[in-house]
């Protein structure tokens, strides 16, 4: 009996040490999250330069400064911050050599993957120099959700550019809460290109792609009253011949179109009238996005695209945004990060931002 008490009390100390053991290596309970504590990413910016530039507002057909003068935009988009950052190139010298171009509004094409990826509020701190930046330098901002795709049925054309209508709905917000009086931030553009691709994204008719708009607009309109607000048209944003039907009828937007030489055959003047230069007699308009490539060894000459486009969009009083200054997207406007050479299409647009283009 004291054999087997003596066993029995050996085991129950071996298997306490072991238990001993396995607890200390054990892994710690990870901290809880104080859930309760979270803000939103959407908070006001306060800046101290918030009003150095003049706040632009819509009158009639065009875009006016305070003193009721027109203001034709001649711009050029840079690439998604993200990339840019990740790349090493994100600094106050990249925009400076923008400014050099001549460049009076940057578009800033955030893309849904990257703002996913990075986390809003890591993304903010981005678009808050750019402002930054911009405000110095004494030009306006224009922010792109930069989705391409069916946002009604959530369907889009590569894995960059998925979204959701709840996530599209938050970026809005807080980009509105964010940037609300400030008179750099001067254009909301609220989707880059709606498409179905030719039914290969499902289907969405202007009713339902003007109802989404105006649920964005009106959510802006609850935070930012005074920014205007860009709506592209369908077919990869170019057609705004829906308007002579069901117009979007708010203060303070304009329209977008992507007036690409491949949209329509020659000749193109009259079609450019048919399918989005009708607007311009109505509504501010913006191209806020288009360009071209130039093959080596290739003059440019006067009755190419690029010249009849810049003279069709500027005899309209339309604004435009050229596409794009990085090395690796196209059509480039830049031949390298290292020294900032432009390609040709970008010596071209830096003389059309210049006013020097031969008449």
């Amino acid at each position: 009996m004291k054999k087997i008490l003596f066993v029995f009390t050996i085991t129950l100390i071996t298997l306490a040490w072991l238990g001993s053991g396995i607890a200390q290596e054990a892994p710690k309970a990870a901290p809880y999250h104080a859930w309760w504590k979270d803000m939103g990413t959407g908070w006001p910016k306060k800046n101290p330069n918030a009003k150095n530039m003049p706040l632009i507002q819509v009158l009639g057909n065009k875009f006016v400064d305070p003193q009721g003068n027109t203001v034709l935009f001649r711009g050029m988009a840079i690439s998604d911050p993200d990339k840019i950052a990740n790349q090493g190139h994100w600094n106050k010298t990249h925009f400076e050599k923008v400014k050099e171009t001549g460049c009076m509004v940057v578009r800033i094409p955030i893309h849904p993957i990257a703002w996913r990826e990075r986390t809003p509020v890591e993304y903010l701190k981005l678009i808050d120099e750019a402002i930054e930046w911009c405000t110095e330098l004494k030009m306006y901002v224009m922010i792109d959700w930069h989705s391409i795709g069916n946002l009604g049925m959530e369907l889009f054309q590569n894995p960059m550019y998925v979204t959701t209508q709840q996530e599209t709905f938050e970026f809005w917000r807080t980009i509105a809460s964010r940037y609300r009086g400030n008179n750099t931030v001067a254009f909301y553009e609220l989707f880059n290109e709606p498409t179905i691709y030719s039914g290969q994204l499902g289907s969405m008719p202007w009713s339902e792609w003007k109802s989404l708009n105006e649920k964005m607009i009106n959510l802006i309109r609850a935070f930012d009253k005074e920014t205007i607000i860009l709506v592209a048209g369908l077919d990869w944003a170019y057609d705004l011949t829906p308007l002579l039907i069901e117009p979007i009828n708010e203060p303070n937007i304009g329209f977008v179109t992507h007036p690409y030489e491949h949209k329509r055959k020659p000749p193109l003047e009259p079609k450019w009238d048919e399918n989005f230069g009708f607007a311009a007699a109505t509504w501010p308009i913006v191209a806020t996005e288009f360009g071209f490539g130039v093959r080596p060894g290739t003059e440019i000459k006067k009755d190419d695209y690029c010249y009849k486009i810049v003279n069709y969009l500027e005899g309209k009083g339309i604004s435009w945004v050229c596409w794009v200054y990085d090395p690796e997207w196209g059509p480039s406007l830049l031949k390298s990060w290292d020294t900032y050479e432009l390609t040709p299409s970008g010596e071209f647009f830096k003389k059309a931002m210049q006013g020097k283009l031969e008449k």
